[in-house]
């Protein structure tokens, strides 16, 4: 019951999200028809194009059209290629799934232990490198952390593989299971392509990492300082518990809640926020379709971009609710 209510409050968004979208999209300036018509086009061809395109309609007729097309799960077409949105959409999204997923994973590695660490160990070098790390991850600009990770480490150094996508050139793509490269060459056994792909997406995923640890160090922290501080916790240690058991059985678990809102809030800033990275290492995801597409005004691809990351937010949201309720029984009996 808790999920069909939580989707149903997600309604209002997704149609606020549709009606929004198609509105900005129609502002963009530039004339999408006069773009793909060429400089050298008639203005009776750039007609012809918008006709064809349907923007010689109403806004309320093209909205119209927009809705009827959505209700049968067909996003449209890319003028720019050619090819269904929806099956771009699909193709790119494992992409930007991974690399996001790895950001994600390279994050609560580091972030949720230094937190920890500096809340148990206050004042100690562990408390103020936690403090360093979380300032520079929120001071310098991914794209900056990106450019830089390939000046040193694949230019000055040549540690780094050439950032040209997810995988060398020389190197085929697994067969598809996933859509995530990692994954499906270790479900075909192919471990040369696995170190390919991990290559590719090391320096990508840490530029992302280096950024969104940040404010899961600093809420690890805070939550754990409060949970140290508590009666209970003083209570287990004055029972003769060891400090192992009072400080990840009593007082972490106590203080996961805030964390786990927080890798929400970074997993859909991750996911959302790839089109820098993907620009900076030509990675084939959906942001850098979206750009693409932006640039082109080309308004289909666009609105498929924000519709899915739309869904895919409610999705997440509704995905930490589920995960409150086991971590936490009390939030699920007040829902």
């Amino acid at each position: 019951m808790i999920v069909l209510r939580r989707l149903a409050s997600a309604l209002p968004s997704l149609v606020g999200v549709i009606i929004v979208t198609f509105l900005l999209t129609r502002a963009l300036p530039g004339d999408p028809a006069a773009y793909f018509a060429g400089p050298a086009a008639t203005p009776q061809a750039v007609e012809e194009i918008r006709h064809k395109l349907g923007l010689d309609r109403s806004l309320p007729a093209q909205f119209i059209d927009y809705l009827r097309a959505l209700a049968h799960g067909d996003f449209g077409n890319s003028v720019s290629t050619g090819q269904p949105v929806a099956h771009e959409l699909l193709t790119r999204l494992p992409a930007s799934a991974e690399l996001t997923f790895v950001a994600l994973f390279l994050s609560i590695s580091i972030a949720v232990p230094l937190g920890i660490a500096a809340a148990t160990r206050q004042g100690s070098w562990v408390d103020h490198a936690c403090r360093i790390v979380t300032t520079a991850g929120v001071s310098l600009p991914v794209f900056f952390t990106g450019l830089l990770l390939i000046y040193v480490l694949y230019y000055l150094l040549g540690w780094a593989p050439a950032p040209l996508g997810r995988l060398d050139i020389f190197v085929s793509a697994p067969n598809f299971h996933t859509g995530f490269y990692l994954i499906d060459s270790l479900v075909d056994g192919d471990l040369e392509t696995f170190r390919a792909a991990l290559a590719q997406i090391a320096l990508p995923a840490f530029s992302r990492a280096v950024f969104s640890l940040a404010p899961l160090a600093r809420v690890t922290r805070a939550s754990m300082l409060a949970a140290l501080g508590s009666d209970f916790v003083r209570t287990a240690r004055a029972s003769g518990l060891s400090r192992r058991r009072v400080v990840y059985v009593y007082a972490f678990r106590n203080a996961v809640l805030p964390v786990i809102t927080t890798m929400g809030m970074v997993f859909s800033f991750l996911l959302g926020a790839n089109v820098l990275i993907e620009k900076v290492f030509v990675w084939p995801g959906i942001g850098s379709y979206a750009i693409e597409a932006l640039i082109a005004s080309d308004y289909a691809p666009v609105q498929g971009f924000v519709l899915t990351m739309a869904s895919l937010y409610v999705l997440l949201n509704l995905a930490i609710d589920v995960i409150y309720g086991i971590v936490d029984p009390r939030v699920r009996i007040s829902a």
